[in-house]
């Protein structure tokens, strides 16, 4: 666009061209299209008539025609396309030269300040491209952030009115010609005032304690309450509450000044501190607060007289005690303070008052001499008196009454030295088996008479500790234990327990609790048949815990000897035969049942059961099932055939009972054969009946 006029731009004669045969051609531009441009009529150089602006017009299009000059002339048109090419030739600008921008000092990062919009007057896209820059006045940390390309100003970092009241920026727009030296830029200075926002709580700079003199007068000033709020305008405007602490009306404060006076007169004694929660509130919106306990210490005057707190004080001492043993001690209050509160303690003269002195500090009362309960059990001061060391003094008095203890000189004593019972075992739990006395000659606690038992009864027996009465405390068993010896301890309730013991011995007499037991519910014996009658066959026993006649035993058969087969020593519990037995008659006796007596009142019992087996003897011989056996054979049967079977029975048993057989005499020439074992004879030889017709054999079993 800064193209000079008069400058040729181009030239449209061309060799190409059908009308350049001729060599004269005629150019012009269509009269609507020459405002900006002309082209030489001959030669056809377009030229720049006046100067162009790219921001009005970046585009022509011009109609340019060409004539010959023949005859007829011939003509023809030609369209030219002119792209005007932009130069930076216009700064950006900023509307306003100054600006003052407001923000709240509480907005979060990032809000959006201010979006800046400078303008720039070129056409083309890289000299009217804005970017946005800023320049902080002083050196302090800048709060705030520009958009390069849009312009917008946010706050980069949280805003504090109270650090910080306003910002200086310089902000800059810049346009981005590709040449860096044809960028051209403007600059508009702004001011960022950060508005107040009532975010400061009023902080008080007064202190929390104050003191003040229990006789001022109404209206006086305690104490000057001071809150400071760093905020502005309302938002620092600072009013002062009482919020607790001031229920009796005691204090008035103003709500303005903070000034804290008397509303009513003091009483250190009644009430010696005021705990006030004091609030300092700013007029914002919403408002802020803040609070202090502010504590105020009444300090005293000597306006009470010291009080004991009991008018008679009552104590008891022992006799025959040391000097200097401690009886009582008095104490007085007064409730001032320092030192009108400090109280000094004191005997007045009075009947026996010699016998005791008093610590004037502490108040303590200790004897001055040994006492004797028999000369004077009763002391009886009519003056204790303290008073104060303020100014002026106030005093006060008390009466003492002292009893004189008896000493613990005395032990208790048991009527006998050792005590022996008897009693029967089945008595019950809690059954009482023996009172016991004892006596103490001194008096109150010193003669009453505790009793106990100091040895180990293995928890069967135990003693009232006020009646001494020793009771049973589980069953009894005399099989278990059968003697019981402790002692038992009767001691007085002083502090001193002097004591006396006596000795017990429990003899337990038996009852007839148990029962006769077998070493066995179940007996095995056996004997040979045959034994002669009253012959041993086993020895049972049963054992009885109980003593005398509860423990006797008597033995006896009560089932299974029908026959009496068998018979038993009542007293030594062997069991014999009463009759020869007979393996093959009967071989066992399974169901003897022995009973075991006691000869206790009533007669306890148990049973047993007896297995005897009858062992065998070998007393009776084989006999064959026949005297004699017939055969009849061929003489023609093969060697090795059966000629018969001979059995016999035996009614022995086991090995006696087991049969052998031999050929005794028949078979000199050895025709037969016998199996010993099964009886079975088999032809050994061949037969001839012309030789032999019969034999006759013998044959034994044994």
């Amino acid at each position: 666009e800064n193209f000079k006029p008069a400058q040729v731009l181009d030239s449209l004669k061309a060799s190409s061209n059908h009308l350049a045969l001729n060599r004269k051609l005629h150019f012009s531009i269509a009269k609507d299209d020459n405002v900006n441009f002309e082209i030489d009529s001959l030669t056809g150089d377009l030229y720049l008539s006046k100067e162009l602006d790219y921001e009005t017009d970046s585009h022509f299009l011009l109609q340019v025609i060409i004539k010959n000059c023949n005859n007829p002339p011939q003509n023809s048109t030609v369209f030219l396309s002119i792209d005007v090419e932009d130069k930076n030739d216009h700064s950006p600008h900023f509307q306003d030269d100054f600006v003052v921008i407001g923000i709240e000092e509480n907005v979060p990062v990032g809000t959006l300040v201010y979006t800046f919009n400078a303008k720039d007057g070129d056409g083309g896209f890289l000299n009217s491209k804005i970017e946005y820059s800023l320049e902080i006045s002083n050196t302090g940390e800048n709060p705030f952030l520009i958009h390069p390309l849009y312009g917008t100003l946010t706050t980069a970092s949280p805003l504090d009115r109270e650090i910080t009241h306003s910002v200086i920026l310089t902000v800059f727009a810049e346009d981005q010609a590709i040449n860096l030296t044809d960028r051209r830029l403007d600059s508009l200075a702004v001011k960022i005032v950060i508005l107040d926002i009532n975010d400061n709580s009023p902080s008080f700079m007064s202190s929390p304690l104050s003191y003040v003199m229990e006789d001022v007068e109404v209206g006086f000033l305690v104490h000057h309450i001071v809150a400071r709020d760093p905020d502005e305008g309302r938002n620092g405007q600072v009013t002062y509450h009482i919020l607790s602490g001031n229920e009796n009306k005691a204090f008035v404060l103003d709500k303005i000044t903070g000034l804290l006076t008397t509303a009513q007169f003091l009483d250190r004694e009644i009430q010696d501190r005021y705990s006030l929660t004091v609030m300092a509130l700013d007029d914002g919106s919403p408002a802020l607060s803040a609070t202090q306990v502010l504590t105020i210490i009444v300090l005293d005057v000597n306006d009470e007289a010291p009080g004991f707190l009991k008018q008679l004080y009552e104590t008891a001492v022992h006799e025959n005690r040391d000097p200097g043993e401690f009886v009582i001690r008095v104490e007085a209050v007064d409730r001032d303070a320092g030192p009108n509160s400090l109280l000094q303690y004191e005997i007045l003269p009075g009947a026996g008052y010699e016998k005791f002195k008093m610590n004037s500090d502490s108040g303590e009362l200790v004897t001055a001499a040994s006492l004797d309960r028999e000369t004077q059990d009763i002391f009886s001061i009519k003056g204790s008196s303290c008073h104060d060391l303020g100014s002026p003094s106030r005093s006060s008095t008390a009466q003492l009454y002292l009893t004189v203890l008896d000493e613990n000189d005395h032990n208790p004593l048991f009527a006998k030295t050792q005590y022996q019972i008897s009693v029967t075992e089945d008595l019950e739990e809690g059954s009482a088996i023996l009172d016991l006395s004892a006596s103490d000659e001194d008096a109150g606690l010193n003669g009453k008479v505790m009793f106990s038992l100091i040895d180990d009864t293995y928890g069967a027996f135990a003693i009232n500790s006020v009646t001494g009465s020793i009771v049973t405390t589980k069953a009894l068993d005399r099989e278990t234990k059968s003697q019981y010896t402790f002692r038992a301890v009767a001691s007085d309730c002083s502090t001193h327990f002097p004591r006396s013991t006596t000795v017990m011995t429990v003899l337990l007499q038996d009852v007839n609790d148990n029962t006769p037991k077998f070493e066995q519910s179940y007996y095995k014996a056996s004997i040979w048949e045959g034994q002669s009658p009253k012959t041993d066959i086993i020895q049972v026993f049963a054992a009885d815990l109980d003593s005398g006649l509860n423990g006797e035993t008597e033995y006896s058969i009560v089932s299974g000897n029908e026959n009496a087969t068998f018979l038993i020593d009542s007293a030594r519990g062997i069991l014999a035969t009463n009759t020869g037995l007979d393996y093959e008659n009967t071989s066992s006796y399974r169901f003897l049942v022995l009973l075991a007596s006691d000869r206790g009142t009533p007669s306890l019992n148990s049973t047993a059961t007896v297995l005897i087996t009858v062992l065998d003897v070998n007393d009776n011989p084989p006999v064959f099932s026949s005297p004699e056996y017939h055969v009849h054979v061929k003489e023609s049967i093969p060697i090795g055939s059966n000629i018969t079977e001979v059995s016999a029975k035996d009614c022995d048993a086991g090995t006696n009972a087991e049969i052998t057989y031999a050929i005794i005499s028949g078979n000199d020439r050895g025709h037969f054969c016998l199996d010993g074992r099964t009886g079975s004879v088999n032809l050994t030889k061949t037969l001839d009946y012309e030789d032999t017709v019969k034999f006759t054999l013998v044959i034994q079993a044994t």
